[in-house]
């Protein structure tokens, strides 16, 4: 699998183990697994700073896999695999059916700069 495909694989893998941290059945230490997978990939904070050549994407290439695959061990396999056929139905043709999904990641954001902004205002006043 190239880079690209494993990519587009990651485009249902971490929807899927989001839908699984929601769900009841599934057990405390997966949930505690998807819960830092998930943080990580939403997370506009990395180990390696992203513009810093070449080293800055390779945490997101190694970590997060890594992370997600651990995760996806946890989840026993009757729950990922109805998980993951949920995250592919929000998918089409590349793009998330629905765009409201990407509110609680701009709000996130938002909320970080703001925080940030506020950090840097009150050390200037």
């Amino acid at each position: 699998m190239n880079l690209r495909e494993r990519a587009n694989a990651m485009k249902v893998i971490l929807p899927a183990i989001f839908i699984a941290l929601q769900r009841k059945d599934t057990p405390i230490a997966a949930k505690v697994a998807a819960a830092l997978t998930v943080g990580y990939a939403l997370s506009p904070i990395d180990i390696i700073p992203d513009f810093i050549p070449v080293l800055g994407y390779l945490d997101d290439i190694i970590i997060l896999p890594v992370l997600a695959g651990l995760t996806i061990k946890l989840i026993p396999p009757d729950i990922m695999t109805a998980c993951t056929m949920e995250a592919q139905s929000l998918w089409q043709e590349g793009r998330p059916k629905r765009w409201f999904y990407a509110i609680p990641i701009v709000a996130l954001w938002v909320i970080m700069i703001t925080i940030i902004l506020e950090k840097i205002m009150g050390l200037i006043n």
